[in-house]
């Protein structure tokens, strides 16, 4: 038989085939050892995880991967999928707060993703608020202080691209958005002329 995985169908007929003991001589568990007694091999299924054929990844899973993602970027994310034998199709799904590639309009991990998001700009937030209090006059005169500058814009850009993303409208506006039409004026020179005898 060849190595590798096979359907469970070909694993109990190649089982079959074998004979079901091995011929190592072992002692009697009676406590009389003799040349006949073999061990019986045994296959045991190991039942934990996500159980016997079923291939649906946890939430608690998707979540993780989704944040990893979002956070650490999506090569981080990718390491850590892998390591649960995960495709890189379902980390973009994942990415995206969705349960699958199938239903990505269906985003119900979202809002743990923007809780992650919200975490890290609140935390870039703090770090932007000591840079800036951090630049003193006395440090403004100093060589330092435009290592202290690119100290909060790197930390406002943290912040801009940490916000959740907003429910957005027409032209990129989240609020209402009002279109008027207005009639135009025709002149007389666009009708056409008729000219009658009376």
């Amino acid at each position: 038989m060849a190595m590798g995985i096979v359907s469970d169908k070909d694993f109990d007929k190649e089982l079959g085939n074998l004979t079901p003991c091995l011929p190592i001589p072992c002692g009697n568990p009676r406590g009389t050892p003799g040349d006949n007694d073999r061990v019986i091999a045994e296959v045991v299924r190991i039942e934990r995880g996500r159980g016997f054929d079923n291939v649906e990844v946890p939430n608690s899973l998707r979540q993780m991967i989704g944040e990893e993602s979002t956070i650490q970027g999506r090569a981080s994310a990718l390491e850590l999928a892998n390591n649960f034998g995960i495709s890189p199709s379902s980390v973009s799904a994942y990415a995206n707060g969705s349960n699958s590639t199938a239903s990505m309009d269906v985003q119900s991990n979202l809002t743990h993703i923007n809780e992650a998001k919200l975490r890290v700009a609140k935390k870039a937030r703090n770090r932007l608020v000591m840079a800036l209090n951090s630049l003193t006059q006395e440090k403004i005169e100093g060589a330092k202080a435009r290592d202290i500058a690119g100290i909060a814009k790197d930390m406002s850009a943290v912040i801009k691209t940490m916000e959740p993303e907003s429910p957005k409208g027409l032209n990129g506006n989240s609020g209402p958005t009002f279109i008027f039409y207005s009639p135009q004026m025709r002149t007389e020179k666009v009708f056409e002329v008729v000219h009658v005898k009376e």
